[in-house]
Order: structure tokens, then C-alpha cells, then sequence
């Protein structure tokens, strides 16, 4: 089933006033920040902390990796569980079991165990993006569905940017910032719970399977994987090089903030560009850029002001990527297949999400620590090889035929992914673009 918008004149939550869809939204939206700050946080300690017990490059690698393939599980489960029991009993659950992993990683500190407590923590967070988006879903009209996406985008990545200067709260031997990190998942129940709003309806999608989209569009998925790899290796290892090359846990939580910061402000104008030239050319672009200052970093000394703000580059070149991959996806399906074709790509991207720590901890072991940011060039550069040979041999689709980017978080679920199309082909009271109805030979693209 399609996710529609009900008839004009019918109650429900997507026909109240703006005014009311803003301010119902405040509980969600805090309830995002502290899993982000928590969630943010425990990312760059797991990885300073490993290094400080003396786990190896590969131990930490396969720690981390272990998030990502929890991901993928919980955001398969979460559909079920929400049709069985609700969303605010699902989210108080996966809160709950989150916020107990974040206190097993302090009291037992071996591989095993911390493997096991990431692996929980990947599901449990995709079970609860899923709850909050379908929320947003729930939440938003024509009139304010642009807002509530670059919101969402913003207090995401800006929650999980915040999340590292909380490393300066404690020292990263002792179990404290687990604590810290735990009572912040926790919190976030409390303003979920609070809500006055019903729960939102539950949507099946149309179903689109990774082969039919990979034959439809296979520069979508081509771009998700391998962003997949890209955000994998930084997010996932970024800490564990800092401490590697001798950073101090402030100075690692500056060089973790740096790319997630750049993400934030360059994602909309990079795609605000995308709606007025080919996107693909864009996301060529990008994708040099985000090589060539994680090459350039390989000469430049480790934790000083010139490797920040090439970091901030990085990111702010790599993390628009997704969501131009994702838009340009949708330039060339139809509206009621965005949720399906999306539910593919976050598979895609988790798996390459999945491969991005061990590829950077296998580089790392076998050549050295500076090789984490080589794992960054060769992701990106895959991306730019792949998209100059279809820029160069295959035709694009016309400026008109593009939907209107929106930015959406790198660990986005299909829900929101939907929602995106959505405001792609409807707007706000204008008529709807061109689009292609049929993907055929010649447009496969």
C-alpha cells in the first residue's frame, strides 16, 4: 500500500494546521537529540577505549561492523513488532535494551560481549529510526513536510556531532561515560512517552526487490554501497585512528565533530545545486572532493587545525552522497514504489556499511594507520570512477524530469526515504512534476 494524503476536508493528523505539526513534533524531536548524543557518543568511545584496552585493529573493526548488521536486523523486525504492539511500546522496549547495552559495554570490557552489546545497540536504533520516522511521517503535510525533513537531518547528525564533545565529561578508561550514554537513550523515553499523539498508522510498501531496482536504476544502488563503505570506515574507525596517531580524547571528539559538522551545513546547498544541474555530475563531483581531502590527509599532521577542516570537507562532501543518491533514485520510479525501492537501498547501504570497518581495520593492520584514510579515498574514488563512466557513456535524465532533493540522515529508514519522494512529486500546492512513469531499456540509468 502507498502512502497516500487523505482527502482535503477529512480530520486526521496529516490535515491539521502547520502550526499544530510543528508544535506536536517537539517531543519527537527531543526524543531523536538523546539518542543521538548517546548513540554519538558511544561510537568514539568504543573505538578510544578499544585501543586503550589493547584490543586489535581487526577486534575493533569487527566491533563496529557489528552495529551495522544489527541495523539491518532491527530495521526488518521493527515493522513487525510495530504492528503488533504499537509504536510507543516498541520504542520504550528498544530504548530500554539500548540503553542496558551501552551499560554492559562498561562493566565487562572484553571483545566478545562488547561485539554482541553493538550488534543489540545496530538493532535496537534502527528499530527506533523507524518508530520516529514513521511519526514524522504521520506528522507532516504538504505545507510542512520540507521542514520536518531538514529538522530531522539537522537534530540527527547535529545530535550525533554533539554526542562527541561529551567524551570530555569523563575519563574513557573509566565505565562513566557508558553511564552517561545510557542515561541519555533512557531519557529519550521520556518525551516520546509524554506525547499526546496517537500512534500513526502502519504502511506496507509496494515491493521492489534489490534486483528489479538494480536493473531500473543501478547507479542508485552502485552509490549506497559504496557510500555505505565510506560512512562505515569513518564513522566506525575515525575514533580508533585518533587514538591510534596519538590524539587525546578532546582532540579526537574535534576530529569526529569536523566531518559530521561539514555534513550538516554543506548537505543543502550541495543539494540545492543538484535540482538546478545534472545530479549525477554532482554526485561526481562530491565524490572527488571527498577523495581529495582524504588524500590530502595522508600528508598533512595528524589532529592539527589544516587535517580539521580537511576533515569538515570530507564530510561535508561525503554525507550528501546518500541523499542524492536516494533522489536521484527517485527521479525515475513511481511515487508508490519509493518506500519498496528505498527499503532496498538502506539494505544496500548497511551491507556496505557493514564491509567499511573491516576493509579500513585490514589496511590499518596490514600497512599502517594512515591507511584509514586510503580507505577513504578508495571508497569515494569508486564512487567517482563509477559515475564518470555513466556521465560519459550513458545518457541522464533531463533537468526536468528531477524531483526536488531533501536531505535525509545517513541511517534513514524506508519511511522517511518515502516521505522524501513524496515531497519530491507533490509539493506544497503546485502541480506535480514530470516524471518518468516507465523505466525501459533506453532509460535505464
Amino acid at each position: 500500500m502507498s502512502i497516500v494524503d487523505p482527502p482535503v476536508g477529512e480530520r486526521g493528523p496529516l490535515t491539521q494546521p502547520t502550526t499544530g505539526v510543528v508544535a506536536a513534533s517537539w517531543a519527537l524531536f527531543a526524543g531523536i537529540t538523546l539518542l543521538m548524543l548517546g548513540n554519538g557518543l558511544q561510537v568514539s568511545l568504543l573505538g578510544i577505549r578499544s585501543q586503550l584496552e589493547g584490543f586489535s585493529v581487526v577486534v575493533s573493526g569487527a566491533i563496529m561492523a557489528s552495529y551495522f548488521v544489527g541495523f539491518l536486523v532491527g530495521s526488518r523486525a521493527a515493522a513487525k513488532a510495530l504492528a503488533s504492539v504499537g509504536h510507543i511500546r516498541v520504542f520504550a522496549a528498544l530504548a530500554s535494551m539500548a540503553s542496558s547495552a551501552a551499560l554492559v559495554h562498561g562493566l565487562i570490557v572484553h571483545p566478545l560481549p562488547w561485539l554482541l552489546m553493538r550488534f543489540t545497540t545496530g538493532a535496537c536504533m534502527a528499530g527506533l529510526y523507524v518508530v520516529v520516522e514513521s511519526w514524522i511521517n504521520d506528522l507532516a503535510t504538504n505545507a510542512t513536510r520540507g521542514r520536518l525533513l531538514a529538522l530531522y537531518m539537522v537534530v540527527s547528525m547535529g545530535g550525533l556531532a554533539g554526542g562527541q564533545f561529551l567524551l570530555n565529561l569523563a575519563d574513557p578508561r573509566s565505565a562513566q561515560l557508558f553511564i552517561i550514554a545510557s542515561v541519555l537513550i533512557s531519557l529519550a523515553l521520556v518525551p516520546v512517552s509524554l506525547s499526546g499523539r496517537g500512534a500513526p498508522p502502519t504502511t506496507v510498501p509496494e515491493p521492489m526487490s534489490l534486483i528489479q531496482l538494480i536493473r531500473s536504476v543501478p547507479t542508485g544502488p552502485a552509490v549506497s554501497a559504496m557510500v555505505g563503505v565510506a560512512h562505515g570506515s569513518l564513522l566506525g574507525m575515525g575514533a580508533l585512528y585518533a587514538t591510534r596517531a596519538g590524539m587525546s580524547p578532546a582532540r579526537t571528539a574535534v576530529f569526529m565533530f569536523a566531518p559530521m559538522a561539514g555534513g550538516v551545513v554543506l548537505q543543502l546547498p550541495i543539494g540545492l545545486l543538484s535540482d538546478r544541474v545534472s545530479r549525477r555530475v554532482v554526485m561526481l563531483g562530491v565524490s572527488i572532493g571527498a577523495a581529495g581531502m582524504a588524500a590530502l590527509l595522508l600528508v598533512v599532521p595528524a589532529g592539527g587545525p589544516t587535517a580539521m577542516v580537511l576533515m569538515f570537507l570530507v564530510g561535508g562532501f561525503s554525507f550528501p552522497l546518500y541523499s542524492l543518491g536516494i533522489a536521484y533514485t527517485n527521479d525515475w520510479i513511481r511515487p508508490e514504489q519509493a518506500m519498496g525501492a528505498s527499503a532496498s537501498l538502506v539494505t544496500i547501504n548497511g551491507l556496505g556499511a557493514i564491509a567499511g570497518p573491516l576493509v579500513a581495520a585490514a589496511l590499518i593492520t596490514g600497512f599502517g594507520t594512515r591507511m584509514f584514510f586510503v580507505a577513504l579515498v578508495l571508497a569515494h574514488g569508486a564512487i567517482a570512477l563509477y559515475l564518470g563512466y555513466r556521465v560519459a557513456f550513458r545518457a541522464g535524465i533531463p533537468l526536468s524530469g528531477q524531483g526536488r532533493f531533501r536531505p535525509v540522515p545517513a541511517r534513514a529508514s524506508a519511511t522517511v526515504v518515502a516521505l522524501l519522494a513524496r515531497r519530491n512529486r507533490q509539493g506544497a500546492g503546485t502541480a506535480e512534476e514530470p516524471q518518468p512513469t516507465e523505466v525501459g531499456p533506453a532509460q535505464v540509468r
